[in-house]
């Protein structure tokens, strides 16, 4: 595992577990060291929300903080880690946590889409066409599930990371892959062998 890369475990996933956490853990990913107000104007909550919030994370070892950027009382905090990990192993002791987390990813993860969407109309020409909202229904064995898991992951490796000290050219730009796999499962119960019906055909629904 990566030194950038935190595992989570049953206890520190407790302190993660938390929809407005998790926002500012990105926050702080994406945008760099900030402060309680700062976090509270951009994610329009209370200064008193965040700085509880930042205790909690640093707490658990998500965030420290950075005193020589401060003046006074202010207090900066950044986060320990570029990226989360969470093992399904985890989900076998702390099922309610587990959840909480992943509906917060994925709230954050339908936000970011949101926000890129307001700024489809903006983005220069030069990036027309590079994005995409699309699924595809596949009909995998869980084996090869496995294999295709593994094959995004290697494919996106293939490519340079949005991280402090990485040169890049200098017309790169934060580009961000979101990725879901997920199996619908029958049960005995489910009736009908239908499965889910495609939105998009596997075509792009959203590119610009």
């Amino acid at each position: 595992m990566s030194r950038d890369e935190v595992r989570l475990s049953a206890t520190s996933l407790r302190g993660l577990a938390h929809p407005l956490r998790v926002r500012m853990l990105n926050a702080l990913r994406e945008h760099g060291p900030a402060t309680a107000t700062l976090l509270a104007e951009r994610l329009g909550q209370s200064t008193g929300a965040t700085s509880y919030h930042l205790r909690q994370l640093a707490q658990y070892g998500f965030v420290v903080e950075e005193p020589e950027r401060g003046a006074g009382r202010e207090r900066w905090w950044r986060a320990v880690h570029r990226n989360t990990r969470l093992d399904r192993e985890v989900g076998r002791d702390a099922q309610p946590e587990v959840e909480t987390y992943l509906r917060a990813v994925a709230a954050l993860y339908a936000e970011r889409v949101d926000r890129w969407l307001n700024e489809l109309p903006r983005l220069p020409e030069e990036w027309s066409g590079v994005s995409t909202l699309s699924n595809w229904q596949l009909r995998l064995t869980p084996a090869e599930a496995r294999e295709f898991s593994a094959g995004l992951h290697e494919l996106i490796g293939r490519y340079r990371r949005d991280e402090p000290g990485v040169a890049a050219p200098a017309d790169a730009e934060p580009f961000v892959v979101q990725a879901q796999l997920m199996p619908f499962v029958r049960t005995g119960d489910d009736g009908p062998e239908t499965g889910p019906s495609s939105e998009s055909g596997g075509e792009s629904t959203g590119a610009a």
